[in-house]
């Protein structure tokens, strides 16, 4: 069972609105539910969202909200939250639409505890809130909070600010956690786990900019979502087929290359094309495209064929190689 709570907040009654929580709370929604090929990931992922004076998220429902979410032993609980975030020398705050001052929002600590009293066997809190790096870290409890199982993503350290992107209408943070969960932070399995995301987004700030925060205590990373991977199951597990090991250097020949020009046809030094080579050289092509092997002393796979060189692993190829090999893909 997997279960995800996710909330956004535009409209605060006391304090100033925002315009791209709500928005983002419905894109990371939508890629949650389901995997890329359309079968359920998080089924009916609980949405909070706070859109005017009609539509709140007070603090009373979000704690009970959180509190349900981390109730029982769900393979994955996931919290995402786009809102207003505060920070005082007692710890920060999630502010909700009945928020006056920032610290009577709901404690991180408060989060934390919940979570981390779970019996879920893997507990995600994903923040794209000011200040929300202090998760994880109490002023007046030195010792870490972060238990086994858990897993903390911010949109920017305790001392920073979250951005949104230009124009608005949505943050920088979750659109590129919805570009990552989409398929940019994907294996070529398709999975996407947080520290691949993470990964996506520290690159993409870069150093000048918010910085995220990655906080973690697993064992091995879950994956939140499957996206459309890059080259064919079958296409992988036959790595290690074409190549015996790991320094394997797959000779070839023309005869794996299956586009000839006039002067080549007419060339009768240069062998024809051969249809089990060639489809075996169809499959060499998609693993170049990858990144899991290269010619060998030439420009392209096209010269490499045509010279009569060799193609070898990569080292991404060496690395899914020995996957395969072990029986893990």
């Amino acid at each position: 069972m997997r279960k995800a709570l996710i909330v956004g907040i535009d409209h605060y009654e006391k304090i100033g609105n925002l315009s791209g929580c709500v928005n983002d709370a419905h894109s990371v929604k939508a890629m949650l539910e389901r995997h890329a090929d359309g079968t359920v990931n998080f089924a009916t992922p609980k949405l909070l969202t706070g859109t005017g004076p009609g539509d709140l998220v007070d603090r009373e429902e979000l704690k009970a909200a959180v509190r349900e979410l981390y109730a029982d032993d769900a393979d994955i609980a996931l919290f995402y939250f786009a809102g207003h975030g505060f920070i005082e020398d007692t710890g920060g705050y999630l502010c909700t639409s009945d928020s006056r001052s920032g610290d009577d929002g709901l404690p991180l600590s408060d989060i934390m505890t919940l979570a981390a009293n779970s019996g879920a066997k893997n507990k995600i809190i994903i923040l794209d809130s000011c200040h929300s790096g202090a998760a994880g870290e109490r002023p007046t409890h030195p010792a870490a909070e972060i238990r086994d199982g858990m897993t903390i993503l911010t949109a920017s350290t305790a001392e920073q600010y979250a951005m949104e992107v230009e124009g608005g209408g949505a943050g920088v943070f979750t659109s590129l956690f919805v570009d990552a969960l989409g398929g940019a932070a994907a294996n070529l399995l398709g999975d996407v786990t947080p520290g691949s995301v993470y990964a996506h987004i520290d690159q993409s700030l870069g150093p000048w900019k918010q910085r995220p925060v990655f906080k973690t205590n697993v064992k091995t990373f879950v994956s939140l979502r499957k996206a459309a991977p890059p080259i064919a199951l079958t296409d992988l597990q036959a790595l290690a087929k074409h190549f015996p090991t790991a320094t394997y250097q797959f000779p070839l020949d023309p005869a794996f290359e299956p586009e000839r020009s006039e002067e080549q046809k007419n060339d009768p030094s240069i062998p024809p094309p051969d249809p089990e080579k060639t489809a075996i050289f169809a499959v060499l092509q998609r693993y170049v495209r990858v990144n899991l092997v290269r010619p060998v002393d030439a420009p392209h796979m096209w010269h490499a064929a045509m010279g009569s060189k060799a193609c070898e692993l990569t080292v991404l190829g060496e690395h899914y190689r020995s996957l395969v090999e072990s029986g893990l893909i």
